[in-house]
């Protein structure tokens, strides 16, 4: 396997419907600047207050198409108890050898669904465990995975009450984006169970588009998706620095 990157852009999270909510958008603006897109779904929504396992591969098969990714699977961490096990890390450490992705985006590191925040310290950890080289990961074949890091790892910060480093404009996105979400019938069609967890099929569209139209206005554009990275950005012409200041 040589060095290139097979995938520009992962995204890993916690459960199907995650990357819908918070980070479709920019998986859909790379998408259409040429990049190769994939996500990893950590669990299989057997926990889920609404609909199965099945439905919920269904759905996240019919969303990744209107997603336009390239590659979609989910691994079986259980649902509702994601640990940051080692045996869970060389699962997702395993991926990142095989799509060896440029930049990986996980769940921000705090929120209030466990296996969110436990999903963006597994993802890290285990972006750091794959580039380590005397880990031996294989392929389907049996053949040792060589080690790899991402460049860049970055956190969807959508519902973090946390200042964004950046955001990404999604303005020409935000329809397809939110079809992707209500691909997910089982959990935001209208259905008895779990009423006062979901939000109503007919406030979807709403809030979808209020969230992404609050962090439009801090960049300057119509609608945006937040994202944190804890690295210090760096700037060679400051005159190209977006966003203006008054």
């Amino acid at each position: 396997m040589t060095a290139t990157h097979i995938y520009d852009v992962l995204a890993v999270a916690a459960h199907r419907d995650d990357v819908e909510q918070t980070c479709g958008g920019t998986l859909l603006c790379m998408h259409a600047q040429g990049a190769r897109t994939a996500i990893l779904d950590l669990t299989r929504g057997e926990a889920g207050t609404r609909g199965t396992a099945e439905e919920r591969a269904a759905e996240a098969d019919a969303a990744a198409k209107l997603l336009q990714v390239e590659w979609r699977e989910a691994l079986d961490l259980p649902d509702g108890n994601i640990t940051n096990s080692w045996e869970n890390k060389l699962k997702v450490a395993r991926i990142i050898r095989l799509l060896r992705p440029r930049v990986v985006i996980v769940p921000y590191w705090q929120a209030r669904h466990p296996d969110h925040a436990t999903a963006g310290v597994l993802g890290y950890e285990a972006c750091f465990a794959a580039g380590l080289s005397k880990v031996e990961l294989l392929d389907g074949s049996g053949a040792p995975l060589p080690a790899y890091r991402p460049f860049k790892i970055i956190y969807a910060s959508l519902y973090a009450d946390v200042r964004p480093s950046f955001v990404v404009d999604i303005s020409e996105f935000i329809e397809p984006r939110l079809q992707s979400l209500l691909a997910y019938r089982s959990q935001y069609g209208d259905r008895p169970e779990g009423s006062g967890l979901f939000v109503p099929e007919e406030d979807i569209r709403e809030r979808t588009f209020a969230l992404a139209r609050f962090y439009g206005l801090l960049g300057g554009v119509r609608y945006a998706e937040p994202f944190v990275q804890k690295e210090v950005g760096l700037v060679e012409d400051l005159r190209l620095i977006p966003v203006q200041s008054i």
